[in-house]
């Protein structure tokens, strides 16, 4: 009995394996055949995610500089602002991505199952 299962296991993992090397070497394909998508374009969307992180956090910055300049108090605006805009572009980067790869996962399913 404890050699069926053992037996019934490995055939399981095997299988998830071969289709987890199947999926990836569909993708590779695809991806060298489409051409559109080089080099440039993975540059370009890191300077995409690097911006969405870094205008968030300079438009904090800024905002804090107006309010410590016009209502001075005990507490740096400044640095408070700029972290919660640091905050705001990090998670805005991670929603992006979040989507862009639920979006490869279903393609890649859609792909396997056709």
């Amino acid at each position: 009995m404890s050699d069926e299962r053992s037996l019934a296991k490995s055939e399981n993992t095997e299988a998830e394996f071969l289709r987890r090397v199947e999926s990836k070497a569909s993708r590779k394909l695809r991806t060298q055949r489409d051409a559109t998508q080089g080099v440039w374009f993975g540059l370009g969307m890191s300077g995409l995610i690097g911006w969405s992180v870094a205008a968030p956090t300079l438009l904090g910055a800024m905002l804090g500089l107006w309010w410590d300049r016009h209502h001075p108090g005990v507490h740096s605006w400044t640095l408070m602002l700029m972290v919660i805009g640091l905050v705001i572009g990090c998670v805005n980067s991670w929603h992006w991505l979040s989507q862009q790869r639920s979006a490869m996962n279903e393609d890649d399913k859609e792909k396997t199952d056709a």
